[in-house]
């Protein structure tokens, strides 16, 4: 009789468990000695296997009692089904590499969904939060009360900071050219703009071109008077060390500049303790002359800091040497040509003759040889007579005013039948006009070149037309009578130069609205005057 034991359920895809004595359940997964020693049982998890003696497997498997350690015969054979083998499923890599895509696309979308429901809770407590505020003055900002004990707390930021209006593009600079000629109220029309606490000013720099290339005459100066401009416009003052005439080795300060002396942003702070650019006005030339010479650079700087520079000079004839300035759309030129009674010019230039002698020269250099001429002065005139140091300055004074006139009509010729560089970009300014009525004026050209005029300009520019005479001094800005800056030359000229300019400047003065006479006594009634209204 066999003994009695737990029974070993046959076929691996049954989960059963034998059963053992003393309750404890366990499987037989180890090699197996029967009592005859001559047949091995090997069982393993989805397989099975049995080898007898003689290496075929035998008819059955006889289970071990764990608990007695004794084998066990098994029960009789059945016929039993072969165990199912277990298969092991695996992802293919492209439905495994889909599956991590589709896990990360569902990731971003919640993540873009939580942004957007927080970005909408943001704007309602933006609008819910929001106060009604002035437009032109900020709101003052609001403190809860709270104790000297209690700590300030800064405010978190919100969403506000998001959505402010951009910020305004940058101010085009405005760039001016005052296109005129020696002795035509030049220097105190550039005043108005030297004033100006919003403009950088430069008097006659091309001054430095003549002095270094001298004896050059005017027509063959005016490209590198233009090549000038163009590096001053763009803020490189390092140009002005190319025509500097204190020699080799020797750098050109702020002071060496022509006009140093009587320029507002040299003379004013930071370049110079002695006075502020935003007080208007006069700059005295003795105090200035004792500033410290500062580095180019360091007025280089200054100039970046202005939204408008002004220029003024006398020494480009032609206004066409300027279109490839006005033509740069980085520069957007504009030029006031301020223009005087050439019989004026003349009388002026004759009473400063010692001081233009130089330029004077250089200016009849640029006459054309084929042209006629009338002889020039009356000897018996008072200012041709060597007593009173005339002569030769008297011929190249009033000689000047040949070339000057020629180019002014070709000037004005443009600027009646103006190029598409120059539309808009063109005002013609009579001296006369300015000194009759300074406020019109002055706010006709600071319209012009987009300035504002201040209460304090207009008052500058009514003292210095207000004078109590006629200055004597002519390279000295000071507060004259209007009356008589008009009509000086019909005092101080003879009926013989008077025609002389006239037939050198018929075509300019027709334009320019200025009268001929016909006789002396016409030249001195002084109650008839001589102005009309200007062509342009």
């Amino acid at each position: 009789m066999r003994p009695a034991g737990p029974r070993l359920e046959h076929g691996l895809g049954s989960r059963a468990q034998p059963r053992q004595a003393g309750g404890r359940a366990a499987g037989c997964r180890a090699w197996a000695s029967p009592p005859s020693g001559r047949a091995k049982c090997q069982i393993r998890r989805g397989k099975g296997s049995v080898l007898g003696a003689s290496g075929q497997p035998p008819r059955t498997c006889a289970p071990c009692d764990v608990m007695s350690n004794r084998w066990r015969w098994p029960a009789a054979p059945a016929l039993l089904p072969p165990a199912p083998a277990v298969v092991l499923l695996s992802w293919p890599p492209a439905l495994l590499s889909m599956k991590v895509f589709r896990r990360k696309a569902l990731v971003l979308c919640l993540g873009y969904v939580l942004l957007l429901l927080l970005t909408m809770l943001n704007l309602l407590d933006y609008k819910w939060h929001k106060e009604p505020q002035q437009c032109n003055e900020p709101a003052p900002a609001r403190r809860a009360p709270s104790s000297p004990q209690q700590p300030h707390f800064q405010p978190r930021s919100d969403i506000r900071s998001l959505y402010r209006p951009p910020a305004p593009p940058p101010r085009q600079r405005q760039l001016v050219y005052v296109f005129t000629t020696w002795r035509s109220g030049s220097s105190f029309f550039g005043e108005l703009f030297n004033q100006n606490p919003e403009v950088f000013f430069l008097y006659e720099p091309v001054w430095h071109v003549w002095q270094k290339l001298y004896p050059g005459d005017a027509v063959s100066l005016q490209g590198a008077a233009r090549d000038m401009l163009g590096s001053l416009y763009r803020c490189d003052l390092a140009v002005f060390q190319l025509y500097n005439t204190a020699g080799a080795g020797k750098n050109l300060t702020t002071l060496g500049i022509f006009g140093a002396a009587t320029n507002k942003v040299i003379c004013s702070s930071p370049l110079c303790p002695a006075y502020r650019k935003e007080v208007v006005g006069m700059v005295d030339d003795k105090v200035c002359k004792k500033c410290p010479p500062q580095r180019l650079s360091l007025l280089q700087d200054e100039c970046y800091k202005y939204h408008t520079l002004v220029i003024k000079g006398v020494r480009v004839f032609d206004l066409a040497v300027l279109a490839p300035l006005m033509q740069d759309p980085a520069l957007q030129l504009k030029v006031i040509h301020l223009v005087r009674d050439p019989r004026a010019v003349a009388s002026s230039r004759i009473k400063s003759r010692h001081g233009l002698i130089r330029e004077s020269l250089q200016v009849v250099r640029s006459r054309d040889p084929r042209i006629h001429r009338m002889p020039l002065l009356d000897a018996s005139h008072k200012l041709n007579s060597k007593k009173e140091g005339g002569g030769g300055s008297d011929y190249h004074a009033l000689g000047a005013m040949e070339v000057i006139c020629s180019s002014m009509a070709k000037t004005l010729q443009t600027a009646l039948r103006p190029p598409d560089w120059l539309k808009n970009n063109y005002l013609v300014v009579r001296y006369e006009d300015l000194v009759v009525d300074p406020i019109k004026t002055v706010r006709q050209v600071y319209g012009f070149v987009n300035l504002l005029v201040s209460p304090e300009m207009e008052k500058f520019a009514l003292n210095m037309t207000s004078g109590p005479s006629y200055s004597s001094k002519p390279f000295v800005v000071s507060a004259r009578n209007a009356t008589q800056a008009v009509s000086a030359w019909r005092t101080a000229l003879s009926f013989q130069q008077i025609k002389q300019i006239e037939e050198y400047c018929q075509q300019p003065m027709a334009v320019l609205g200025y009268e001929r006479v016909n006789s002396p006594e016409e030249v001195k009634d002084l109650s008839k005057t001589l102005l009309r209204k200007p062509r342009l």
